[in-house]
């Protein structure tokens, strides 16, 4: 048996999903600001939660490249 091809590290794709990611997080934490009385400092939330999401939605997405 022939072992399974080692994956590629394809870096528009894992930047796309970390800014998908992040636009989402934004993008969800001005919604819940925003029917809590303040978008803005609900953007800022979710950027600071969707940065780290971001990243660790890259690493799952990429995880057989980094082993």
């Amino acid at each position: 048996m022939e072992p399974a091809p080692r994956q590629s590290l394809q870096p528009a794709g894992a930047g796309a999903l970390l800014l998908g990611t992040t636009a989402a997080g934004v993008g969800l934490g001005a919604l819940i600001g925003w029917a809590a009385g303040s978008w803005s400092l609900g953007a800022l939330g979710g950027g600071v939660a969707g940065i780290p999401a971001g990243v660790f939605a890259v690493y799952r997405r990429y995880r057989g490249f980094f082993t």
